[in-house]
C-alpha cells in the first residue's frame, strides 16, 4: 500500500522518499487506513482498495479529481463512506466530476447533474432543481429511485 501511494510522488514528482512516506501516512491517517500500510492491495476489502486509490490521489494535492463510478462493485455501507470521503474532498476545496449511475451518490456529491444518453446531453442543472422540475420520464424515473 505505502508504495503503491509513494510511486507517483518519488517518481514524477521528485519528492524524496522519507518525505513521501510521511506524506503518504499523513493521509492514510485521514482515511484510517495507516495500520495496512504495510499490506499488499489483494489483502484489502474492495473498499480498502477505494481508499487506497483515493490516498494515490490525495497525496499530489489535486485542484480536479475525476471519478469514473467510483462506487461500483461496492456494498451500501461501502459506497456511502466512500461517497462521504469524497464529499470531504469537494468541502476542502476540491473540483470533482463524477461519473455515477447511483443516483443517491449524485445527490450526496453534486452541485450539478447533467444527464447524458447516448452522448447527448437530456437535462443538466442544480440536483434539486432538476428533481422538481424535470418532465422526461427517464430521468423522473432517476429521481424516484433517489427518493428510496
Amino acid at each position: 500500500v505505502m508504495d503503491n501511494i509513494t510511486l507517483a510522488l518519488c517518481k514524477v514528482f521528485g519528492m524524496p522518499g522519507q518525505l513521501a512516506r510521511e506524506k503518504a501516512l499523513h493521509v492514510l491517517q485521514k482515511l484510517d487506513m495507516a495500520s495496512h500500510s504495510a499490506k499488499y492491495p489483494s489483502q484489502l476489502s474492495g473498499g480498502q482498495q477505494q481508499r487506497v486509490a483515493l490516498a494515490r490521489t490525495m497525496v499530489t494535492d489535486p485542484e480536479l479529481i475525476i471519478f469514473d463510478e467510483p462506487t461500483s462493485a461496492l456494498d451500501p455501507l461501502m459506497t456511502r463512506e466512500v461517497g462521504m470521503l469524497i464529499k470531504q474532498l469537494h468541502d476542502n476545496g476540491v473540483t470533482i466530476l463524477c461519473v455515477t449511475h447511483d443516483i443517491r451518490l449524485a445527490r450526496l456529491l453534486s452541485d450539478n447533474v447533467t444527464f447524458l444518453n447516448h452522448g447527448k446531453i437530456r437535462a443538466e442543472g442544480a440536483f434539486t432543481d432538476l428533481a422538481l422540475r424535470e418532465t422526461d420520464p427517464d430521468i423522473h424515473c432517476f429521481f424516484s429511485e433517489a427518493q428510496r
